[in-house]
């Protein structure tokens, strides 16, 4: 277990259930302050903490306030997370930055790992990873994520990386890195929007105590690398796969016909899933979620109980 620091606040709550052992999942902050439409945004962000504690698990959701990495918000600090435009995107790499400057601050997959493994924090539910970047053989475009989680021990649940990016590319990235990857209840690398994406997985659990076990083992043998349990979307809320291919293939023809290159292709092709979708994509956004933070709390509870 990773032990804070001085320069990271951890709110009461989440100290306590830490302290006694008590299961805990923590949340990234962006899908707040960038990833949803205001004021929806509070709400979803509230109805998942809500989820954990119906559960007996303590939400952890991680920014940076005025400059210090915080891992627990109450009313207050979730709200300038959720109602402040201004209030930027803090990957890793940000963090002394935010901390010098005093900027309040969302975080990424990434800085969410670091952060809260730091407070010693062993379970983690977001959307989506980040990945490599379609045309990362020219741009070197590839998510922070990656290099992070394969020197975080957290486990993180999510529903893979989004159909944006090159998911073949990920996947070699993620073996290379040492990353653990353990399918949901499937076979198959999830497709983010659609419950698959074509890409076969090695490892598939059925439950959390095996997921445990999992996490048990890396701690004996040394291993600081995460664990990624992959967590399809439900087929109910997945977008329809028709609709998705044919959107993904007139947004890439837009942004090659737009000469769009390197980091200004994904924010283009999102922005195309929302419009051309009629806002479908931002429900299956939210429907993932939920789903990895009800597969998280799960997994904490098998983690405290073992």
């Amino acid at each position: 277990m990773i032990s804070p620091g001085p320069g990271l606040a951890v709110s009461a709550e989440v100290s306590a259930a830490l302290t006694t052992g008590r299961p805990v999942v923590a949340l990234e902050s962006t899908l707040i302050a960038h990833g949803l439409p205001r004021p929806r945004n509070r709400a979803v962000a509230l109805e998942l903490e809500g989820m954990l504690r119906e559960r007996g698990v303590t939400p952890a959701t991680v920014a940076v306030i005025d400059g210090v990495p915080t891992i627990g918000l109450d009313d207050a600090t979730l709200g300038r997370v959720a109602d402040d435009p201004a209030v930027a995107k803090a990957s890793v790499r940000d963090l002394p930055a935010a901390a010098a400057l005093r900027r309040t601050c969302a975080t990424t997959v990434a800085s969410t790992s670091v952060l809260a493994a730091r407070a010693g924090i062993r379970v983690f539910a977001t959307g989506g990873l980040g990945g490599v970047h379609r045309g990362a053989g020219e741009s070197f475009d590839e998510s922070a994520d990656l290099p992070t989680l394969a020197g975080t021990p957290i486990t993180v649940v999510s529903a893979g990386v989004k159909s944006i990016l090159d998911v073949g590319a990920t996947l070699e990235r993620m073996e290379t890195l040492g990353i653990t990857l353990l399918g949901w209840r499937t076979s198959e690398f999830p497709g983010f929007y659609l419950p698959g994406s074509g890409h076969r997985l090695d490892w598939r659990v059925d439950d959390a105590r095996q997921v445990a076990g999992a996490m048990a083992a890396r701690d004996r043998l040394g291993l600081t690398s995460a664990i990624v349990v992959a967590n399809p979307v439900p087929h109910e809320r997945a977008l329809d796969p028709g609709l998705h291919d044919r959107v993904l293939a007139e947004a890439l023809r837009r942004a090659a016909a737009g000469g769009l290159r390197g980091k200004a292709v994904t924010p283009f092709l999102l922005e195309t899933f929302h419009a051309e979708t009629a806002g479908a994509s931002l429900e299956v956004n939210i429907a993932v979620v939920r789903s990895n933070v009800s597969v998280a709390a799960e997994i904490a509870i098998a983690w405290a109980a073992a």
